[in-house]
Order: structure tokens, then sequence, then C-alpha cells
């Protein structure tokens, strides 16, 4: 008995690491192949020597070197880390309760006429507002703390998943659903494997459109008070002038945008594998 479970968890460990080495392998081919290094390339060597040259200023334009070397200052004294995980809690949780609702909802709002009848018409009203345009009102009801932040990032990101699940919800083709009814299949049955798999491209879509305008709005909500986030960073480098401590923290959600997107694309890769290739 103890043996069969120290072998479990052996393969549970394996399998983690077999995956870890899948997404890893394929984000930085991404990232390291000849088209996307011939872009990115020239563009580091310019932002390095046009300042340099002085064919740009360099008080408003720092050299890639200088914005390097202001990371790493950052990095020793200014706790950098703790800026970035205590953005990130906040994202993830925002993240989490967001798509917790807003699939769910999609979901039910393509599949059943009656629940679209009562939320879409909700929805057509809520979602032509800004999410920027929250802020008040959330500070009101909130205060400036971390409600606040996750309420915002909430809003940015629930609207565009609710929606691509819904709208990938309600295109889905008829004549999967009349070939699975001929199968017998129930409606319960067509909303798991048929409704839903019809679906994952635009979930998975609305996800990444999500991601973007939940960074938009933990910025938004951190330069309202608060002492710790990225957003804090980057409204003090504002507040003072410091151009590349700004550039920095523009350059680490750049890179936290491109990593969390890069997980969902190796999750379409795993479970959408009719789409790999296209």
């Amino acid at each position: 008995m103890i043996n069969q479970q120290v072998q479990y968890e052996t393969r549970g460990i394996r399998r983690v690491l077999y995956e870890l080495g899948g997404f890893f392998k394929n984000s930085l081919g991404n990232f390291f192949s000849l088209e996307f290094l011939t872009v990115l390339i020239p563009l580091l060597l310019l932002w390095e020597f046009l300042p340099r040259w002085g064919i740009i200023p360099k008080s408003l334009i720092p050299s890639l070197s200088t914005v390097a070397l202001k990371f790493w200052d950052m990095l020793l004294h200014r706790r950098l880390v703790f800026h970035v995980l205590y953005s990130m809690g906040r994202f993830f949780a925002a993240f989490g309760i967001a798509v917790a609702l807003a699939v769910p909802i999609g979901l039910l709002m393509g599949w059943n006429l009656k629940i679209r009848a009562y939320v879409l018409p909700l929805w057509q009203l809520l979602s032509p507002i800004p999410p920027p345009a929250w802020v008040p009102m959330t500070i009101i009801f909130f205060g400036i703390g971390s409600k606040m932040h996750i309420f915002l990032m909430f809003i940015g990101i629930f609207y565009p998943v609710l929606f691509n699940t819904y709208q990938g919800i309600k295109d889905t083709d008829p004549r999967y659903l009349a070939g699975a009814r001929v199968f017998g299949a129930s409606e319960f049955t067509l909303l798991r494997k048929v409704y839903f798999w019809h679906a994952f491209g635009s979930i998975i879509m609305s996800l990444k459109t999500g991601i973007a305008m939940g960074l938009v709005m933990l910025l938004i909500g951190e330069s309202y008070g608060g002492r710790m986030g990225i957003g804090f960073l980057l409204g003090q480098a504002k507040d003072y002038f410091v151009i590349p401590e700004m550039m920095v923290c523009m350059v680490i959600l750049g890179w936290i945008g491109w990593f969390l997107i890069e997980i969902l694309k190796y999750v379409e890769i795993k479970l959408a594998i009719w789409k790999v290739g296209r």
C-alpha cells in the first residue's frame, strides 16, 4: 500500500515536471523564435544607441542599459519583488472571482433563452460604462485599499469574459447539436460536451483580453492611495519624474502579461487539440 502511494506521488511529480517542461519549451520557443528576434534585437539596439547618440533626449527616453541598471537597483533596494507579489496577489484574486462568475453566467446565457432574457438587458446597460468610470463610486463604497483595487480589476475582467463566453455559446453550429441529439444527448450533456468546447476558443481569447484589462485597472486602482504595488511604484516615479523607474515598471507589466498569456496559450494547446497547427 505504501509502495503504491509512493508510485502515485512519483508519477504525479513527473507529470508536473513534464508539463512545466512543455510549457517553458513552448513559451521560450515563441520568445526566441527567429521571426521575433529579427524584430526584437533591432528595437533593443535602437533603444540603447539613439539616446546615447543624442538623437532622442536622454531626459525623455533613457537608454536600455540605464533602465537595466535601474531595474537592478530597484531589485536590491526598493523591495521590487514584494511590490510585484503584492500586486499579483490582488490581480489573481480579482481574476479568479471574475472568471468563476463570468464563465458560468455566459454559458447559461448562451444556452438558456429565459436566463438570457433576464441577464442580457442588464449586461447591455452596464457594459458600455468604461471600467475607469467606476473609480469614484468604488472609492465611496470600499474606501482606498485592497477591496477597491480588487473590485476595479474584477470590473475590467468580468465584462469581456462574460461577453465572449456568451457569444461563443450562442454561435454554436446547430449541426453539432442536432448530431448529438440523434445519439440521445441530454441538454446538460450538450452544455458540457458541445456548447462548452465549441466556445472554448472564445473563452480563452476572453481570458487574454481580461488579463490586459485587469492589468490596466491594476495600475488605475493602485495609483489611488496605497503604499505597495507596481501601480504605486509607477505613480511615485511619475510624480518625481524618474523616467527609468517608470520604464522598469512598464517592462515588468509587459513581462507579467506575456507570461500569463503564454500560460493560456499552453492550456489551449493541451486541451483544444483540434486547433493545434491552425
